[in-house]
C-alpha cells in the first residue's frame, strides 16, 4: 500500500509514462539493455510519417519537474465519512466529493475512473496576483536528487526546489502547477469527452499552449468568450466584462466521434418554424437556396424555373446550394418556397422534425445565456440566508449551458470544487431528466479570518462547498417534491498517514520483521479498504462483502477478496471455510489482497500452501497473492 507507494515514486523520472506506452506499442523498438532506438521508431511508423528535430519550444522552469509527478502515485488514504454517507439521502448516492488536493485526488481517480468521465469543468486559479495562488509541493527532493532524476545540472535542480518550496506566484510555477493536474485530467476522459477551463488574460495564452501540448492541437475545440459581468468597471484603465473558457476534447474530431452537441432550441428558434402551405411534412423554415460561389461547381450555376413558370437567375457571386437536376426534384416535392403568391426568391425549406435539430453552439456566451459573476453571488448569498459565503462562485447556468453542449449522462468531474456550482448544476439537469452525476474536489482550505463565511461558522472551503449541494439539494427537492432523483452525495477525506507510521513502515522489512510494529488500527479498516477498492478499480461507490471465513471477517468485490483484519482470528477452520468457498459457491476472486502489517508470516505460508493445494485440484484456477504494505 503506502510502502509499495513510496517505493515506485522513490524511482519515478519524468516522461516514464510515455516510455511505458511505446514500449507497450514498439517493443521491437528498445535494445536489451532497455535504450530506446529511434532509427527503429522512425522504421515502424507508415511510410508517409516523419519526425523533425524542431520542436514547439514551449518550455518553462519547472517542466521536466511536473512531467515527473505526472509518474509519481499519491501516498494519501481515503477516509470515508461514515456517518455522512449512511444517511439515507447519501448511502446509495453515486455523486461524490472529496476533501483533499486535487493531484492526490486525481491519482486516485485514475486508477478507477480512467476513460469513464464524459466531461470536466474546471476553474483553477487565474495566478492574478490577488486570487491567493502560490505553488508548495509536499516533496522533499535534494537538489542531488532532484538533478540525477531530471538529468539537469544541480544549479537548475535548486532553482526548480527554490520554485517549488517558496510559494511562488510565476508563469513558471503555474504551469508547474496545473501540467501534471491536466494530464491526470485527459486520462479520465471518455473517448468523447470535453474539458472546459475558465481562465482569463493573465494565464490564458499560456493555458491554450499547455493544452495544446498535453490534448494536441488536433483536439483543441473552441475558446469560448463569455460575458462575465454587465456593468462597466471605471475604476481600471479598461473594463474588462469577459473571462475565456478553453475546451478541448479527448479525441480530435471525426465523424465517428461527436465531441459537442448541438444546444437545445430555444423558443425564439422555435418560432421561426411555421406552415403556411400545410406540407404534410410539418412545421419548417426557409433557408436560403444559393451559397458563395467560391464554393460551388459548373453544374450549380443555372437559371431556376418556379412552377408559375418565373425565372429566377443567380445573385453575383453566388451558386445554388444543388444541380439543376436536384434542384428540379426539390422544387416537384415542394421543397423549395418561393412565397406566399409563388414570385418569391427560391429558398429552401427546412423541416423541423426531419432529423434531431438544435443550435450550433457560439462561442460568444452572452449574459443571458451563461448568467454573470454578480447574480451567482446574489444567487449564492439567497441560498445562504444573506451570507455572502463566496466571493466569485461561477453561475450554475453557465456549467448547465457548458454541460448541454458536452452530454445529457454520465459523469461529470470538477477538482477545483470550490462554491460547488458544478454539483447544483448537475443537480438541476437531473431534474430535466438528465442522467447525470459528479464528482467534486476540494482542498480544505482555511477560509479566510475576516470573510463573511468564516464569522457564519465555515472553517473550510469544503465546509462551505457541502454546505452549499445540502442546501441547493433541498430547495430542489421542495420545488419538485415528486423528483425521485439523486441529490445527496458520498463524501472522503484523502489523509497522509502520520509522521510515526511512515517511520515505522520505512523501519518495517517483511523479509526480516516476523512482528509488524503497524497495526490496521493505525489507519482504519475501511479507510484501507476504500483505498484499495479505488486502486483496484471499482471506485467511490460501490462496496465491498463481507464474507465470514470460520471467524474471521474478509471483504469480497468481484475479483478480489481483501483480508484486512489482524490474523489472530485467522486459523485452520479460516483456511477451510475459504477452500470450500472456492469449492462450492459462485466465489472466484482471482487476487487475495493482504494486509501486509496485519498477516504474519506463517498465516501467509499457510494459505499459499492450501491454494497450492486447491489449485492442483481445480487447473483452471488462478490465485494471486498479493501483500500490500
Amino acid at each position: 500500500m503506502i510502502k509499495d507507494i513510496m517505493n515506485h515514486n522513490a524511482d519515478a523520472v519524468a516522461g516514464q509514462k510515455e516510455m511505458d506506452a511505446l514500449k507497450k506499442y514498439f517493443p521491437q523498438c528498445f535494445h536489451a539493455d532497455g535504450v530506446f532506438d529511434i532509427e527503429a521508431f522512425k522504421a515502424a511508423l507508415p511510410g508517409g510519417t516523419t519526425i523533425t528535430d524542431e520542436t514547439s519550444g514551449f518550455n518553462w522552469l519547472g517542466k521536466n519537474y511536473a512531467r515527473m509527478l505526472t509518474n509519481m502515485d499519491t501516498t494519501t488514504l481515503i477516509r470515508p465519512d461514515e456517518e455522512h454517507n449512511a444517511k439515507p439521502e447519501n448511502k446509495d448516492s453515486q455523486n461524490v466529493y472529496i476533501s483533499g488536493d486535487n493531484l492526490d485526488a486525481l491519482q486516485h481517480l485514475v486508477k478507477s475512473y480512467s476513460g469513464k468521465v464524459k466531461v470536466i469543468y474546471i476553474d483553477p486559479p487565474y495566478n492574478t496576483g490577488s486570487d491567493g495562488f502560490v505553488y508548495n509541493d509536499k516533496f522533499n527532493f535534494t537538489a542531488e536528487d532532484l538533478a540525477k532524476r531530471l538529468d539537469v545540472s544541480p544549479e537548475r535542480a535548486e532553482r526548480i526546489l527554490s520554485m517549488t518550496r517558496r510559494g511562488s506566484a510565476s508563469h513558471a510555477a503555474w504551469l508547474t502547477f496545473m501540467l501534471p493536474r491536466l494530464s491526470f485530467a485527459r486520462d479520465l476522459l471518455t473517448d468523447d469527452g470535453v474539458i472546459f477551463i475558465s481562465i482569463d488574460d493573465n494565464e490564458q495564452a499560456n493555458l491554450k499552449k499547455l493544452c495544446d501540448e498535453v490534448f494536441g492541437e488536433e483536439c483543441f475545440v473552441a475558446q469560448f468568450i463569455w460575458e462575465k459581468r454587465l456593468n462597466r468597471e471605471n475604476r481600471k484603465e479598461t473594463s474588462v466584462r469577459h473571462d475565456y473558457i478553453l475546451c478541448y476534447s479527448k479525441n480530435y474530431y471525426d465523424d465517428e466521434v461527436k465531441r459537442i452537441n448541438q444546444l437545445p432550441m430555444s423558443g425564439k428558434a422555435l418560432a421561426s418554424y411555421s406552415n403556411p402551405d400545410n406540407d404534410p411534412r410539418g412545421l419548417w423554415k426557409s433557408d436560403p437556396a444559393h451559397a458563395q460561389a467560391g464554393h460551388g461547381v459548373d453544374s450549380q450555376f443555372y437559371t431556376v424555373v418556379a412552377p408559375n413558370g418565373k425565372k429566377h437567375e443567380l445573385p453575383s457571386g453566388r451558386c445554388w446550394i444543388y444541380n439543376e437536376d436536384t434542384m428540379k426534384e426539390a422544387i416537384k416535392d415542394n421543397r423549395i418556397w418561393f412565397g406566399q403568391d409563388g414570385n418569391g426568391v427560391p429558398r429552401v425549406k427546412t423541416y423541423l422534425n426531419a432529423k434531431e435539430r438544435g443550435l450550433t453552439p457560439e462561442t460568444m456566451i452572452f449574459a443571458k445565456e451563461g448568467s454573470t459573476n454578480e447574480k451567482a453571488k446574489n444567487d449564492l448569498k439567497e441560498l445562504f440566508d444573506g451570507i455572502a459565503v463566496f466571493e466569485t462562485p461561477k453561475p450554475v447556468e453557465l456549467i448547465r449551458h457548458l454541460f448541454k453542449m458536452a452530454f445529457k449522462e454520465g459523469l461529470a468531474v470538477d477538482f477545483f470544487g470550490g462554491s460547488s456550482s458544478t454539483a447544483h448544476a448537475v443537480m438541476e439537469m437531473s431534474i430535466d431528466g438528465s442522467n447525470m452525476h459528479y464528482i467534486l474536489v476540494q482542498l480544505p482550505e482555511p477560509c479566510k479570518p475576516d470573510s463573511e463565511a468564516a464569522k457564519a461558522g465555515y472553517k473550510t472551503i469544503d465546509e462551505v462547498g457541502m454546505e452549499r449541494i445540502k442546501r441547493a439539494a433541498k430547495k430542489i427537492k421542495a420545488a419538485n417534491p415528486l423528483f425521485a432523483g439523486d441529490l445527496g452525495f458520498k463524501h472522503y477525506t484523502l489523509e497522509e498517514p502520520k509522521e510515526d507510521a511512515l517511520l515505522l513502515m520505512e523501519k518495517f522489512d517483511p523479509s526480516k520483521d516476523f512482528f509488524s510494529p503497524l497495526g490496521v488500527d493505525d489507519f482504519g479498516i475501511e479507510t484501507v479498504l476504500r483505498t484499495w477498492l479505488v486502486a483496484d478499480g471499482y471506485g467511490l461507490t460501490e462496496d465491498a462483502e463481507e464474507v465470514m471465513l470460520g471467524n474471521y471477517k474478509a471483504y469480497w468485490k468481484d475479483d478480489h477478496l481483501y483480508m484486512i483484519n489482524p490474523d489472530y482470528d485467522f486459523n485452520e477452520s479460516s483456511i477451510a471455510a475459504l477452500m470450500d468457498k472456492y469449492n462450492g459457491e459462485p466465489f472466484s476472486p482471482h487476487n487475495i489482497v493482504i494486509f501486509g502489517y496485519s498477516f504474519g508470516f506463517t498465516h501467509r505460508e499457510e494459505l499459499q500452501k492450501n491454494l497450492r493445494t486447491l489449485k492442483e485440484g481445480n487447473k483452471t484456477l488462478t490465485v494471486n497473492i498479493d501483500v500490500r504494505y
